[in-house]
């Protein structure tokens, strides 16, 4: 299957790679270094709406075509025009880009080249893994200017290095790269190429069991927090709902026929 890509407005594409089974969800404002506005934000909800319905989908991609950043966060040059009643109105909207990543029922995987700064990197943490490269520089830096993370950030980054470096990097509104960025579990695998090897990573994802990623992701992500018991329940509901599918049967069947298994994906 060739490539194709499908536009989301004017700053957000959704590509197709490896049969359509991976998509790539691009962040296509490079005049602005794609910061969100809320034409954007919206853009990027419709097109993660359209992802999160698409059964064909085993992985999806996030990655930019500016050459500089993933994503430098919120457009401040909007947000500078906007009254207290315009930032109210606009707020369910900028959320609805953040929520609509952190809720895509396949695997995610960021693509961050450069600058992932504020809901920038935001949008990275809300996938499942973070691929960067030397370039990458990640940060929440909204303290800075008077705001707070409103993309997930302060319950995505605690989760991820723990509460006090978490404190430590959203107090000080530092930026941090590459190399401490890696160290510290902010990224989480550094190559030569962050698209490349997020695509390639992908590819490897794709070629398993579509019931079985999406109900790992999903007893990875409703587990995470609770008790051990709790969390083993919750692993036992998705096991359930993965072992009487049509992915198990054929996988069980394609292993003892010494072939790879063709996933009816349901």
């Amino acid at each position: 299957m060739a490539e194709t890509e499908q536009r989301f407005g004017e700053f957000v594409a959704v590509r197709r790679h490896e049969q359509g089974y991976v998509a790539e969800l691009v962040l296509d404002r490079p005049k602005a270094m794609n910061a969100v506005s809320t034409a954007m934000a919206a853009s990027v909800a419709a097109a993660c709406e359209a992802l999160a319905a698409d059964r064909d989908v085993r992985v999806t991609v996030v990655t930019s075509s500016n050459d500089r950043a993933f994503c430098v966060g919120a457009d401040l040059k909007e947000r500078n025009s906007f009254s207290d009643a315009d930032l109210v109105r606009q707020r369910p909207t900028a959320r609805s880009a953040y929520t609509g990543v952190l809720e895509l029922p396949m695997p995610t995987i960021a693509a961050v080249h450069g600058f992932a700064l504020g809901g920038g990197f935001e949008l990275a943490l809300s996938c499942d893994v973070i691929v960067g490269d030397a370039t990458t520089v990640v940060g929440l830096p909204e303290v800075s200017v008077g705001v707070i993370p409103g993309g997930g950030g302060t319950q995505l980054l605690p989760r991820r290095v723990g509460a006090a470096r978490a404190a430590e990097l959203v107090f000080t509104a530092r930026r941090v790269e590459a190399a401490e960025a890696r160290e510290s579990g902010l990224v989480d695998v550094l190559a030569e190429d962050a698209r490349a090897e997020a695509l390639a990573l992908a590819a490897r994802i794709a070629v398993n069991s579509p019931v079985g990623l999406r109900n790992a992701k999903k007893a990875m992500r409703l587990g995470q927090g609770l008790d051990l018991r709790a969390g083993l329940e919750v692993e036992d509901a998705a096991w359930r709902a993965t072992a009487f599918s049509g992915d198990r049967a054929e996988g069980v069947a394609a292993f003892n026929e010494k072939r790879k298994p063709a996933w009816p994906g349901e």
